[in-house]
């Protein structure tokens, strides 16, 4: 076996077995040579004394405590796995408070919010000053008279007398072709109706929208000269009530006219009532 010194680098010869001197003796040609041996002996004691350090052989190899040159860097090697996740750590110990900030910019108007409930109300404020006198108002009107025209037929049971000859109308509330009366200024009214009776006996209403309100009634026994019925009635009227005359029974139909004796229907406002109509009421709530 061949140990190497790390220095020179020299080839040192270990002790030889006996067999290796045996197959030494065989190729050697036997004849003593003590120079050539002495002079080996003393070359291997110089290079002995000459080593600084020891050459101790292990598993047939020299330990080599001597440093040689720095090797060429490796190869960087591939990443490894990520580490599991650490502890949290402690919580920190509150700070000092800090300064207070600059003033933010305004922000843009919100959205407008729900309309609130209603507040309570206030206390009468001072009286007014007074106002510029007005003019005179002028009171309302209605009234209207109207008689039969000259005939001898007695009227129709059961539907409106027709009082054709209009007297006075002058806003138009009563109509010569129904001989119905429509109101148009809320308030009371008085009606009254004078009837001329000759050959039968006569009974007839006042009626306000198809109800009787008034009933009179004449008898008839047989004079030579006509006789005469009178009736009247305030009633209580609101816009487009109407008010007419009707012969209640058929059988007493003796409604008589002619160029001397007259049969009449007359009406008029005694006084408007404006507040307490229900129609004045529902204006006034749409007014709220």
């Amino acid at each position: 076996m061949e140990r190497r010194c790390c220095r020179a680098d020299i080839p040192i010869r270990s002790e030889e077995t006996y067999g290796q001197k045996e197959m030494r003796g065989k190729q050697e040609p036997s004849r003593s040579q003590p120079a050539g041996i002495r002079m080996n002996l003393l070359t291997i004691l110089l290079l002995v004394v000459l080593t600084p350090c020891s050459l101790p052989v292990e598993d047939n190899k020299i330990s080599v405590p001597c440093s040689g040159q720095p090797g060429f860097p490796g190869i960087p090697g591939s990443h490894g796995s990520p580490g599991l996740p650490g502890r949290d750590g402690r919580d920190g110990r509150d700070a000092a408070p800090g300064l207070q900030g600059a003033k933010g910019d305004v922000g843009e108007p919100g959205m407008t919010g729900p309309r609130g409930d209603t507040g309570s109300s206030g206390g009468a404020g001072q009286k007014g000053d007074r106002g510029i006198p007005g003019s005179c108002p002028v009171n309302p009107r209605s009234a209207f008279s109207a008689k039969r025209t000259d005939t001898r037929s007695p009227p129709p049971a059961d539907q409106a007398i027709i009082f054709d000859q209009v007297l006075i109308n002058e806003q138009g509330h009563y109509d010569p072709k129904t001989g119905k009366f429509m109101c148009k200024v809320p308030g009371v009214y008085y009606f009254a109706v004078h009837a001329t009776v000759y050959r039968s006996s006569l009974q007839f209403d006042l009626l306000k929208n198809g109800n009787a309100q008034a009933s009179f009634f004449q008898f008839y026994g047989n004079w030579p000269k006509p006789s005469a019925l009178s009736g009247g009635v305030l009633l209580r009227l609101e816009p487009e009530d109407e008010v007419w005359v009707q012969v209640g029974v058929g059988e007493y139909s003796g409604l008589y006219a002619s160029v001397k004796t007259d049969s009449t229907f007359s009406g008029f406002l005694v006084y408007s009532d404006w507040p307490s109509s229900s129609v004045f009421s529902r204006m006034e709530g749409d007014l709220r």
